[in-house]
């Protein structure tokens, strides 16, 4: 009986989404339809149909929460005129072609961060449309909509598990030859017809300036109890982090950023859903008081971490994302800190607006990047003596370095935009080494992984064919010290993975050796060698011997791991593979 009720329910509120958002399941039914088709018959058509239909889809995929938004702002007017209701949709529908000839003419990779951008725009909107102008409750209105959310998802998974069952079930019993392409086509009806219909019948309809429900208790507990306390405790790691940075002056880069972001965009989702209880709970209150002035000194470390990766590289549409996200979380940090009285809305809205500006105008990510690349590459030339006003001289005696970053920058304009975007290069110039000779004077220069981000050299032959243990006492492999000791007699002997080698007896230190400051020594000479042997190790470079008055030491170097430091123009070796001869004296 229970199910039976649940199953009326859902058909109900299935066929209320129908009533309340009909030209929104009538265009994500017509995307199924569209999908379907191009997977049935995509084949038989010509290359031109297809790249139509498939923005045809796009188009209709990004009609959905575009024609959600056009009814919440009627519904939010009170706006019962079929007349006007329609007519709103024709303009959305305007929109969409309009869209589909600018913006959306050819599928790469600008157009579809443009469109990922716009989508998340109008998602945004959906978010925030029906609260304009009303008071309180906005947050638990949009604990319902994201409850309602994971709700249509658990059962659009249900019942898609229990379609394929059945289909396996009926394939194995009755021997029927089911198509492999059903299965994909449950899963596009499920998720275009069944799971908009029944989220869509969810949505709370907002009539009054206020919306009131009961704090949900289980996310009570996982917020205050759980969530809090882990960033809490996060958050004290990072400032031990960073005092360890000011102290040592080697500052971050690359993955902290992106840690420090995304914990800092969950701090904001936090606050936002904990709203609701602040007078209730001294410990959410508390939190959000605090936590935002706490955070500042940490966002301003990954901006120091973000500036020095931009300052050697310049901006690209990566990075622009990840200053621009940055800025945001530091502006809503800031108004929960300072403003007094504060309005949730501002978190969707602010972020709906600099969603479109990083996509679109002078201010987006491609205007940016491309600006930024183009006056790199500009420095790099004039610092060569390569630029005179806007012509370049070709040059080969320039620094490797610069030789790779040149044809790096290159790369990037002829990958992600065009060539022609490169304001000193002359029209038809292409990424070839014969143009590349005849305008900068030099081939192509690829960075090699090796000598550069990482590095790794390794001797050619095979050791233990060739290794003379005489007059030693003993041979050890590196790979059974790691990072650890082992007793030999009465010696006690270490060897760490960066090279840092150990012999004691007792308490009593008979020989120490730092084999990372061998390897550095070496392997500067190892950089400018062809591609071909850059990475192999010379056998006399491969073996050091060493003593003192009590023992004697020889290394026979295998392997020497790392990475190369552009920003300080220094190797910072990881791992060493050796074996190691022992005499004692």
């Amino acid at each position: 009986m229970k199910f039976a009720n649940i199953f009326k329910s859902t058909v109900m509120a299935i066929r209320n989404s129908l009533k309340r958002f009909p030209i929104t399941i009538l265009i994500s039914t017509s995307l199924v339809v569209l999908l379907i088709t191009l997977i049935e018959k995509g084949s038989t058509f010509t290359d031109t149909t297809r790249d139509i239909l498939e923005r045809a889809s796009l188009i209709l995929a990004l009609g959905i929460p575009l024609s959600v938004c056009v009814n919440l702002i009627f519904e939010r007017r009170g706006e019962k005129n079929r007349t006007q209701i329609i007519f709103g949709h024709l303009i959305g529908a305007v929109f969409l072609i309009a869209y589909y000839f600018l913006f959306l003419s050819e599928i790469n990779w600008i157009s579809m961060t443009r469109y990922v951008g716009i989508s998340i725009f109008f998602y945004l909107a959906f978010a925030f449309i029906p609260w304009i102008g009303k008071k309180d409750g906005y947050e638990t209105y949009m604990i319902d909509v994201v409850s309602s959310f994971i709700l249509t998802m658990i059962y659009s998974l249900v019942l898609f598990i229990g379609i394929v069952i059945i289909l396996f079930t009926i394939n194995q019993l009755f021997n029927v030859d089911i198509p492999d392409n059903f299965v994909l086509y449950t899963f596009i009806i499920i998720g275009g017809i069944f799971a908009p219909s029944n989220f869509l019948a969810r949505i709370p309809l907002v009539k009054e300036d206020t919306y009131k429900k009961d704090y949900p208790k289980a996310l009570k507990i996982l917020l205050l109890y759980i969530v809090i306390p882990l960033i809490t405790v996060y958050s004290i790691i990072l400032y031990a982090y960073f005092l360890k940075i000011i102290i040592t002056r080697d500052w971050p880069q690359g993955l902290v950023s992106h840690l420090v972001l995304w914990y800092s965009i969950v701090s904001v989702a936090v606050i936002y859903f904990i709203t609701p209880i602040l007078k209730d709970n001294k410990w959410a209150e508390k939190f959000k008081k605090f936590f935002p002035k706490f955070i500042i000194p940490i966002l301003i470390m990954m901006f120091i971490s973000m500036g020095i990766r931009i300052s050697a590289y310049g901006l690209t549409e990566n990075r622009y994302y990840g200053i621009v996200m940055g800025l945001w979380v530091t502006g809503i940090m800031l108004y929960f800190s300072f403003k007094k009285k504060q309005k949730n809305i501002i978190i969707p809205v602010s972020l709906a607006i600099l969603t479109l500006v990083s996509v679109f105008g002078p201010l987006s990510s491609f205007s940016v990047s491309k600006f930024s690349q183009n006056k790199r590459l500009e420095s790099i030339l004039k610092r060569n003596q390569m630029l005179e006003g806007n012509k370049i001289i070709a040059k080969s005696n320039i620094p490797k370095e610069d030789k790779e970053e040149i044809s790096m920058i290159l790369s990037y304009f002829d990958n992600k935009h065009s060539l022609q975007d490169v304001k000193i290069l002359d029209e038809g110039f292409k990424l070839t080494d014969k143009d590349m000779e005849t305008v900068f004077g030099f081939p192509f220069t690829e960075k090699n992984i090796f000598d550069r981000k990482y590095l790794h050299y390794y001797t050619e032959y095979d050791l233990a064919s060739i290794i003379d243990v005489k007059d030693y006492d003993y041979i050890i492999n590196s790979n059974v010290l790691l990072n650890g000791e082992r007793n030999i007699e009465d010696l006690t002997i270490f060897f760490q993975e960066n090279g840092v080698f150990k012999i004691l007896k007792e308490d009593l230190l008979l020989y120490e050796k730092d084999l990372g400051d061998y390897a550095l020594t070496i392997l500067g000479d190892y950089v400018n060698r062809s591609d071909e042997f850059r990475n192999i190790l010379d056998p006399e470079d491969a073996i050091l011997i060493d003593e003192n008055d009590k023992v004697g030491v020889k290394f026979i170097i295998s392997s020497i791991s790392g990475q190369y430091d552009h920003i300080n123009n220094q190797y910072n070796i990881d791992y060493i593979e050796c074996f190691i001869l022992i005499k004692i004296k």
